[in-house]
């Protein structure tokens, strides 16, 4: 029981002291953050497994790396000195559809993973590449050619109307009224629609979005 409760305790823990340090995928943290998340998760392990150990020998070392990582987040904003220290910076490495060989040694990047990221980001050639960029967070960022660039309405001279996130009304049968207030609708319009679907209760539908042209997307509820 003493374990269970000191992992509970643990737990949310580290859940807020992720929240503090901002949303990021694992995929998208800096080499900084990812160090702080390693060793906060290793922190939180010991008082669990030792349970002779106090249990703030294991919070106060998370918050103390929390407090660490917002002052380096303030510093990496305010200097470029420390940003280039800490981030580094991003690294050109096919310009003009030409691979940038020195620069991928630096790297210690063979051109088997570049051409993997290449077709992920779906082009099969470097020759379709006008830039390519690895981010400092180790992500490959594709300029295309202009000739390989998707067409955009732009390129057809059209003009469509500005599309915005569909708001989200029900979920799981329970109604978002802040939601349904952000979409500028009240219970009485959603019921009058329902009511066209023979829908008379909430908990009878899955999913129910609305669009700022109040066009519905609705799913019934399987059950």
């Amino acid at each position: 029981m003493t374990v269970f409760i000191r992992t509970i305790i643990l737990y949310i823990c580290v859940v807020v002291a992720m929240r503090i340090m901002g949303k990021r995928q694992l995929g998208e943290l800096q080499p900084s953050e990812f160090v702080i998340a390693l060793m906060i998760s290793e922190l939180a392990t010991i008082p669990i497994d030792k349970t002779d150990t106090p249990l703030l020998h294991g919070i106060l070392p998370i918050f103390a790396l929390v407090l660490l990582e917002l002052f380096f987040s303030v510093l990496v904003i305010k200097s470029e000195l420390a940003r280039k220290i800490i981030t580094g910076s991003p690294v050109q490495i096919i310009k003009d559809g030409e691979l940038l060989m020195e620069r991928l040694k630096g790297l210690r990047i063979c051109i088997d993973d570049i051409m993997e990221q290449l077709r992920l980001a779906g082009y099969s050639s470097i020759s379709q590449i006008d830039s390519a960029i690895i981010e400092t967070n180790g992500q490959l960022s594709v300029i295309p050619k202009e000739e390989e660039r998707p067409v955009v309405c732009r390129d057809l001279k059209l003009s469509p109307p500005q599309t915005h996130v569909p708001h989200t009304i029900i979920s799981d049968g329970v109604l978002r009224k802040n939601n349904l207030r952000g979409a500028g609708l009240d219970e009485k319009w959603l019921r009058k629609k329902l009511k066209k679907y023979n829908i008379t209760d909430y908990s009878q539908v899955a999913f129910l979005s609305v669009t700022d042209e109040n066009e519905l997307c609705l799913q019934i509820s399987e059950k």
